[in-house]
């Protein structure tokens, strides 16, 4: 498998000397067939009194740390190397009765998947559902990946990306009333949407890697990589496949899993407090790169010319 360097940078910047609170980070990719870390380091400043890793109900890895003294400023950097395989959707084989829509999830796996069918959002009148079901056939019957395919791709075709810095997650039935919205509103639309039509459906997120071609581009300034967060849908036979909506790409092309939960809320990549007034908060710069080969291509070049900017939640 090919070999990835991703380097995440986020800078906290205060008015004068803050405290802070505990902070929890979702910086290291999942382990998987496709995805495999080799080594991993983060390094944190100023350092914690305590940083201690776990693994949540997903088996997603998170940090915690906590801290003593003050500072005007809190920097985390992980660079992580992995190996990333992107998986050819044409490879995967669903099981007979699964691969015409509608189908049934077995009694055995419903226990498991029935919070990721069930719809977590209010839409009273079922608009999602209804804007859903626009791309059945006439008879309602239709392969399983195709449907899923235009379901994708109609939201990428049919809504303009907006990025946004504002917290949060637009409800699915907003983002279907704006036509606009972010790379997580659009996942929730595809995941409600989904889940609309009876399919277990969860919230991805991780890297959207688009490594540089040669560690020569990285004079260019035009590091390349962000933070992203996609769709996820069950089907039996190949399990948990990726759909994302913002490119209307199905399968992990480009996307590397660092997260995998039934709630967005439960995916921030990095999350905490400071202990100060509002006012002493200046902002938060975040910096994403994805190089191919190990970590020593990262510093191959001045690291100035490497940096790129991205919302920490696109």
């Amino acid at each position: 498998m090919p070999t990835l360097t991703i380097r995440h940078v986020t800078t906290y910047r205060y008015r004068r000397p803050v405290a802070f609170g505990e902070h929890r980070m979702m910086l290291r990719p999942r382990d998987s067939h496709d995805q495999r870390v080799i080594e991993a380091s983060l390094e944190i400043s100023p350092e914690p009194r305590s940083l201690r890793f776990v693994q949540d109900a997903f088996c997603n890895h998170v940090g915690i740390a906590r801290f003593s003294g003050r500072s005007k400023e809190l920097r985390f950097e992980s660079i992580v190397c992995l190996e990333h395989s992107s998986s050819n959707v044409a490879d995967l084989k669903l099981e007979d009765d699964a691969g015409t829509f509608p189908f049934d999830y077995s009694a055995e796996e419903m226990p498991d998947l029935a919070r990721c069918i069930e719809r977590h959002h209010p839409d009273p009148g079922n608009d999602v559902g209804r804007w859903a079901r626009q791309f059945l056939p006439p008879g309602g019957s239709i392969g399983t990946f195709e449907l899923l395919t235009r379901l994708s791709q109609g939201i990428n075709y049919g809504f303009r990306y907006r990025r946004r810095e504002a917290k949060g997650i637009q409800q699915p039935v907003e983002t279907l009333r704006l036509g606009h919205g972010s790379c997580r509103d659009f996942a929730m639309l595809m995941i409600d949407a989904a889940r609309s039509l009876g399919f277990a459906a969860r919230f991805a997120s991780g890297y959207l890697a688009v490594p540089l071609d040669s560690p020569e581009e990285l004079m260019s300034g035009s590091a390349r990589g962000s933070t992203h967060v996609w769709a996820q849908i069950y089907l039996p036979g190949s399990g948990w496949i990726d759909f994302d909506p913002t490119s209307g790409s199905v399968g992990k092309i480009g996307l590397v899993t660092v997260a995998v939960v039934r709630d967005p809320h439960h995916a921030i990549p990095l999350h905490g407090t400071f202990i100060g007034f509002p006012s002493d908060h200046l902002g938060m710069e975040v910096q994403v790169s994805v190089t191919p080969g190990t970590p020593e291509a990262i510093w191959a070049t001045p690291q100035r010319s490497t940096r790129a900017q991205f919302a920490q939640r696109a």
